[in-house]
């Protein structure tokens, strides 16, 4: 075997073997692995500070802390080790008093990916540890319950909170992206919310509301309405700030067209489009905005000075959502109709197919270095999008430069809203019909390369629910 072949091995034992969790808030207090891998290697080893060691883990061994262990799925075989003493074998949910120290909990099921957590059980704990399928890259956190039909999540720019949509609902919701924990809930009136965005600095939010066709300029810190701005549209939907953020553009899903409102000074400026614009994107010169007409799955762009406009291409379908990499030139398209994604050549205005979705593509997110391509996929529909159908929702990992399905994960129903976390460690992902959020730890691009594909083929058998 090549070295190449036992690097992608190593790699890919590394992300599936023994997933090291990195707990949101699952372990209360936290767990060595929460720790920063600098902090054990700054202290040289001597003899003293091996017998102090010894000495500190014998004093924490004298004294008993009851230690509860939940999983999701339940039924595990639970190992729990401190080094020098018999390991304790048990099986979760697990609750008792434990003897202090520096232990190892290591889990197993069948057909999931073993799992391995380091915890200083100094005081009462309680582990709340999520088990993945066989072979997949990324590890489940967390999840947590919302509103009424989460149609969006988006994390705060300084990745504290995570911003919850509720297009049932009233308004949106502000969530600790750490411990889950719902941190209020602004109400926009009588009405839900459809999408929201974030000034660069994070101190201003805004949120797109159907009904009303207006937006709502929301003060972060304080989480109170500053303005409301009617579009002058019909059923507004998708926002995007100009570059200077001194524009912003919201989409007008009935009246076709897009409003620039003016935000000094409140004046709004209609732009023709394509029919039923949803996704936008404005380049990051200024000069340029692209838009997804979902009608007849199309890919529009606008000439900002003259207004002239350009269709660069229709599917026929039902183009939804946008997301640009201005580093790498590039756009990046979904089309809910086709099952598939496109990339836009900024330089050159072409398209191409990048790759196969699953069924119904919703939102899509890069990873802050660009190589991957998140995607929601809602699954069949039921008797209409408002009833759950006969698949389960999914996330996909697209590599951006081969278009080849990296990872794959399995939602609820109608899987929507996502988002990447600014420090690309964390996706976040809704499932619209069960009024709940997930959360994943996201591998490196390396580990997902070096995967195998991970679930992109196994999780297919296990989206239509008559096979669950």
């Amino acid at each position: 075997m090549d070295a190449g072949a036992h690097r992608s091995r190593r790699l890919l034992a590394a992300a599936v073997g023994t997933v090291l969790a990195v707990l949101l808030a699952g372990c209360t207090g936290g767990g060595e692995a929460n720790r920063p891998a600098g902090a054990r290697a700054a202290t040289a080893t001597t003899p003293a500070t091996t017998a102090a060691a010894a000495a500190d883990e014998q004093r924490l061994a004298a004294r008993t802390h009851t230690l509860r262990i939940t999983t999701h799925p339940s039924g595990a075989s639970l190992r729990i080790q401190r080094a020098g003493a018999a390991a304790r074998v048990a099986r979760t949910p697990f609750a008792a008093a434990v003897a202090g120290g520096h232990l190892t909990v290591t889990l197993a099921r069948a057909g999931m990916n073993p799992l391995r957590q380091q915890v200083l059980l100094d005081r009462d704990r309680s582990m709340d540890l999520y088990l993945d399928p066989k072979g997949l890259l990324h590890h489940q956190v967390g999840r947590f319950e919302t509103g009424s039909n989460p149609k969006q999540v988006a994390f705060s720019p300084d990745g504290r909170e995570l911003w919850v949509t509720l297009l049932g609902g009233h308004g949106v919701q502000v969530f600790d992206a750490r411990t889950r924990r719902l941190l209020d809930q602004i109400r926009l009136g009588r009405h839900g919310a459809v999408e929201v965005i974030f000034s660069r600095d994070g101190r201003t939010v805004f949120a797109s509301q159907m009904e009303s066709a207006s937006v709502f300029e929301i003060d972060r810190a304080s989480h109170k309405v500053r303005r409301q701005f009617h579009t002058k549209g019909s059923w507004t939907k998708v926002m995007a700030l100009s570059p200077d953020e001194r524009t912003l553009y919201a989409a007008n899903w009935s009246s076709d067209d897009v409003s620039a409102i003016d935000l000094a000074s409140g004046r709004v400026k209609l732009l023709k489009t394509v029919r039923t614009p949803r996704g936008l994107y404005p380049t990051a010169d200024g000069r340029r905005l692209f838009v997804a007409g979902f009608a007849d799955g199309e890919i529009q762009r606008i000439d900002l000075a003259s207004g002239a406009s350009k269709v660069l291409l229709r599917t026929g379908g039902a183009m939804r959502h946008l997301v640009g990499d201005p580093r790498a030139g590039k756009l990046y398209a979904d089309d809910m109709a086709k099952g598939e994604a496109f990339v836009v050549d900024l330089a050159t205005e072409r398209v191409g197919r990048l790759a196969r979705t699953d069924r119904m593509p919703n939102t899509i997110d890069l990873s802050p270095d660009g190589k991957v391509l998140y995607v929601s996929n809602r699954g069949k529909n039921g008797t209409c999008y408002c009833a759950p159908g006969p698949e389960w929702g999914s996330v996909l990992a697209i590599d951006t430069a081969s278009g080849k399905v990296l990872d794959a994960i399995v939602g609820g129903n109608q899987t929507t809203g996502l988002d990447v976390s600014p420090d690309g460690r964390t996706l976040a992902f809704s499932d619209f019909l069960d009024n709940r959020v997930h959360l994943y730890t996201i591998p490196s691009y390396q580990v997902l390369a070096a995967g195998g594909g991970g679930r992109a083929v196994a999780h297919r058998k296990d989206l239509p629910k008559s096979n669950t």
